[in-house]
């Protein structure tokens, strides 16, 4: 299905709305994995064990198909550096990077579960560094193999890229089980971001600045069940609105907004709270964060650019919370006054 909204149609260049059996398939999984989190912390947390060690196996067995097959070399090696450097090259890089930060995306998650970690002074550090860099290693190892096996342009242009590298050295059988796993290590993230992203909402409605639909943890399983289920439903209303790359390309926008305001209040809690404990310090304070705000600042302008008319939707949407946000904010207030006096 196609929708072209008339008279926005080169701003929004142009919006497509493409209905495909692939999103109700999501919604089903969105249901499922919901409620595998909702029967409990330790079921949904062994699930994702269990998921990223499939997801784990199956892209090291991707690389050493690739790496120690005898296949020779697609092509010669591609350079590694532009020609020139211009404004060109540097707004291409952005827009490759806001891609590759999908990948890279999990990070974040850890923060939203802090209050069920424990020693969160000395995990969140670990998994937080380790985390990252294994992650890196593995996509750094991924890339070369792809590479060695196919030729740039068949790697760029490729839909299934781990599936079309096993199928080109071990044919078409063992292309179809690797296929399978990557489906299953898609749950995986999606798990991820089910378990921790209805952490916010939960927190947000107990402090009485969200919907109170959100509130309240599970009498039996200890799970915030009703944000989940609100969450649940928000995440397929937008699987069935918009593709795979409409859908990240709006929530790295989004998300980054948030990463580079995050950490601009490190700055300015580094002023008005000199005294509160901090276990752990920035490395490299103030460039290290200022670096980030600057590279936060950079990709999204570049991706707004890049897509006005469905970044400013996004853009739109965070706005509108904050009539809500002032709203529960001063009802919060005035409900703290009156239980003093």
């Amino acid at each position: 299905m196609h929708i072209a909204i008339p008279g926005l149609t080169s701003w929004l260049k142009p919006y497509d709305f493409v209905f495909t059996w692939g999103q109700p398939l999501a919604v089903l999984w969105l249901a499922i994995m919901t409620g595998v989190n909702y029967l409990g912390v330790r079921l949904g947390g062994a699930v994702q064990v269990f998921l990223t060690a499939i997801k784990i196996i199956s892209v090291v067995i991707v690389i050493g198909v690739a790496l120690f097959s005898p296949t020779p070399a697609a092509q010669a090696p591609d350079p590694t550096w532009p020609a020139a450097l211009d404004a060109g090259v540097f707004s291409a890089f952005l827009a490759a990077l806001a891609a590759a930060l999908w990948a890279y995306d999990g990070w974040e998650d850890l923060n939203l579960v802090g209050s069920e970690v424990e020693n969160p002074q000395r995990n969140f550090p670990r998994a937080l560094v380790g985390g990252v860099a294994l992650v890196a290693v593995i996509y750094l190892l991924f890339s070369a193999a792809c590479l060695k096996v196919l030729p740039f342009a068949s790697v760029a242009a490729s839909q299934h890229i781990a599936s079309d590298v096993v199928e080109h050295v071990a044919g078409r059988g063992a292309a179809t089980w690797i296929t399978l796993a990557m489906v299953i290590s898609a749950i995986g993230s999606m798990n991820s971001s089910i378990l921790s992203g209805a952490r916010v909402p939960y927190a947000m409605a107990r402090d009485g600045i969200f919907f109170k639909i959100a509130d309240g943890i599970h009498p039996k399983f200890r799970t915030p069940g009703r944000a989940l289920i609100f969450q649940g439903v928000l995440a397929s209303l937008m699987a069935l609105t918009g593709t795979f790359e409409e859908l990240t390309n709006l929530f790295i926008f989004a998300g980054w907004i948030f990463y580079g305001l995050a950490v601009v209040s490190l700055f300015r809690m580094r002023r008005t709270e000199p005294e509160m404990p901090r276990p752990y310090r920035c490395w490299g304070y103030p460039w290290v964060p200022g670096i980030f705000v600057a590279g936060a600042l950079a990709l999204t302008v570049n991706i707004w650019i890049a897509r006005p008319g469905r970044s400013s939707i996004g853009l739109l949407l965070i706005l509108a919370g904050l009539p809500l946000y002032y709203y529960w904010r001063r009802r919060t207030d005035v409900s703290a006054s009156q239980a003093r006096t």
